[in-house]
């Protein structure tokens, strides 16, 4: 089993607080805050820094104050039923101590609170860290002005899985994603620099904000969409996005028909999110993750690919009939090549084939899933007609790469569409 915490949720926040070496922790996510400034981060996680002068236990809570106007400053609550979590009563640990508090900051009859759960969660002695000339400084976030380029991405990171144990789940044969690994991705995501990125093998949304807010903060991914789907390990699909996100739809519980006429769902989910670039028309991004072949081709295996893509294929006739300048992309790890029987029938034929790209790829190039001896094309981007009219010619790419070297065993494809 993981390493795994008790959960005690009260509020947004959990007690879950500490994390493996490995894995990225709350605290690494949080703002550093003094508590005069709790107002303005309501909604986030933040570790908060300032000295009790009050400490009140009442009959069902206990509370930590740090100004004389308690009423309308800023205030840890300690409920009843967490108090014996504590070695001694939170009133008699935390009075007139220097502290830190690690939670997430809302609004509680007009003042800012933090809901405290476990111990774990306040740190005594802690004072808010003081920029110096040996700091390392912060990467700053880059600014994004929008001019109708999209550059649009897909990336199978390879098991992005935190420590602890999802009861409902089994995560449990799953190896936390090693913190190297973490940091390979992040600097191939930032190498791919993709207004819109497509991911796969995301085992919580969670867990992907965290790695957003800790490793790739300067991005700009202000857009988090990740729903959970039916792969019984716990991997999702996933999209970060610049660009304002619209309406989000999840597929998961449609049912499919394999070709013997058995009824499936699909085994990830196929993500659907409405990208809506300022000032210009919206269009859809589809994320898949198809059925792999587990080690090898089975007859089960492609009969389950074949009814995931025939479902999807009829989605997209019914929204080409209905619109036949319908603009949308699917992208993703399709475990299968161009040429296969799956791949064809989401791309189609006819006047609303599914636009392709790979004829711009370098002949050395041509290499999504890097490792050995399976070497393949597997990931792709596609898109409607009207939506490969706006691709920027030459732009399809892949970024070669390896687990030692990008933190994945798949290669990012990436692809720039003209929206104007």
């Amino acid at each position: 089993m993981k390493c795994s915490v008790v959960l005690v949720v009260l509020g947004l926040w959990s007690a879950a607080v500490m994390a493996g070496p490995e894995a990225l922790s709350p605290e690494e996510a949080a703002v550093k805050i003094s508590w005069r400034d709790a107002a303005d981060y309501v909604g986030q996680d933040c570790i908060v820094f300032g000295k009790v002068i009050r400490a009140k236990t009442i009959p069902t809570w206990c509370f930590l104050n740090f100004h004389d106007d308690y009423r309308s400053t800023f205030t840890v609550a300690i409920p009843k039923d967490a108090f014996a979590n504590f070695p001694q009563p939170p009133e008699q640990m935390y009075a007139n101590q220097q502290i830190s508090v690690l939670g997430r900051v809302k609004m509680y009859k007009g003042k800012p609170e933090i809901v405290v759960a476990n111990p774990k969660q306040i740190t005594v002695g802690a004072t808010l860290p003081v920029a110096s000339a040996e700091s390392p400084p912060a990467r700053p976030a880059r600014p994004r002005a929008f001019d109708g380029t999209c550059k649009v991405a897909t990336f199978n990171v390879l098991n992005l899985f935190d420590d602890h144990d999802d009861p409902y789940r089994g995560d449990e044969g799953t190896r936390t994603k090693p913190r190297e690994e973490l940091l390979r991705v992040a600097e191939t995501i930032r190498r791919l620099d993709a207004d819109v990125l497509a991911l796969q093998e995301i085992e919580s949304r969670g867990y992907l904000e965290r790695f957003v807010k800790v490793a790739i903060p300067d991005l700009g991914y202000e857009h988090v969409v990740l729903l959970e789907g039916n792969n019984h390990r716990g991997i999702d699909v996933a999209l970060l996005s610049r660009l304002p996100v619209g309406p989000v739809t999840s597929h998961r519980h449609l049912r499919l028909k394999d070709p013997a006429g058995r009824t499936m769902r699909f085994q990830r989910d196929l993500l659907r999110v409405a990208i809506e670039p300022p000032g210009l028309d919206p269009f859809d991004v589809f994320v898949v993750h198809l059925k792999s072949k587990s080690g090898g081709e089975s007859p089960q295996t492609l009969a389950t690919r074949m009814a995931e893509t025939t479902r999807i294929r009829g989605l997209f006739d019914e929204m080409l009939a209905a619109d036949p300048q319908a603009r949308f992309l699917i992208c993703g790890d399709f475990n299968d090549q161009l040429d296969s029987k799956p791949v064809q029938t989401v791309i189609g034929t006819g006047q609303t084939a599914l636009s392709v790209f790979v004829d711009d790829l370098p002949s050395d190039s041509e290499v999504t899933y890097n490792k050995e001896p399976h070497l393949a094309m597997i990931d792709f981007i596609f898109t409607s007609p009207a939506m490969g009219q706006q691709y920027r010619k030459g732009s399809y790419r892949i970024l070669p790469g390896s687990v030692s070297s990008s933190g994945s065993d798949h290669n990012p494809v990436v692809a720039t569409f003209e929206l104007k």
